[in-house]
């Protein structure tokens, strides 16, 4: 009973809960921006356990890795822990952050995977490791919050790197390879919504520079997406006449 008494706090504070459901107040302007928040926030990351799935998915299915920029990959991973761990430490609430740790999982199984299906199954298990135990420092508080602020600030320009990184990759291949639209445009309605959450829960700045310069990157990429897409349709169209 006490969990269930407890559930209205994930959404609502107790300030709201008050002006909501004792005074009935449901047109107080903070209230419904901080709901708004939190459902937001809520909402991402229950969203986040399926975002890189597709991906993942794609690469597994196919057996390979064509067209994935493992530099860009190593970069998004950076920015994700680097994010989740100073979120961690500075107590920001799990809800403006939460959709980092499964979005880390799911990248550190995208660069396995890339590693494994280049013929480095062995440099796939030893990042793992070294991967897990640099996990474990932040947890356990071996990491100083100065470093852990450090890692924050360098997320900006390593999230345009990674994405622009990508980003070539796809101009020069020509297409958008092994690259899913589903988890491309996930991660940029995503990160879209974080900008509002960040502003709302967190106020930090480096977290919302960060997510206004990822939704400018993942914009490219989707940009590229639907490029390419065309053209391939376009192709084939002239390949069917040529017949």
């Amino acid at each position: 009973m006490e969990y269930i008494a407890s559930l209205p706090r994930l959404l609502f504070s107790d300030e709201c809960l008050k002006e909501y459901f004792t005074n009935f107040n449901f047109l107080h302007a903070q209230c419904f921006k901080a709901t708004l928040s939190k459902g937001l926030g809520l909402g991402i990351i229950a969203g986040s356990f399926m975002v890189k799935v597709p991906q993942v998915i794609k690469i597994f299915n196919n057996k390979s890795s064509e067209g994935i920029n493992f530099a860009s990959v190593l970069l998004d991973l950076f920015a994700i822990t680097a994010m989740i761990s100073y979120s961690f430490v500075s107590g920001f609430p799990f809800s403006a952050w939460g959709d980092g740790v499964f979005l880390g999982i799911q990248t550190l199984a995208i660069a396995i995977l890339v590693l494994h299906y280049r013929g480095d199954t062995a440099k796939a298990i030893a990042f793992l490791v070294a991967y897990l135990s640099i996990i474990i420092a932040v947890i356990t508080g071996l990491t100083p919050l100065n470093v852990l602020w450090g890692a924050q600030s360098l997320t900006i320009p390593i999230v345009l790197i990674s994405k622009l990184f990508q980003a070539h990759t796809n101009y020069k291949n020509g297409s958008t390879g092994q690259l899913s639209a589903v988890t491309m445009f996930m991660l940029l309605f995503g990160s879209m919504a974080r900008i509002f959450t960040s502003i709302q829960e967190t106020g930090d700045t480096n977290m919302i520079i960060m997510y206004i310069c990822s939704t400018s990157a993942n914009a490219i990429i989707v940009g590229q997406l639907l490029y390419y897409w065309n053209v391939g349709a376009e192709n084939k169209k002239k390949t069917k006449k040529i017949k």
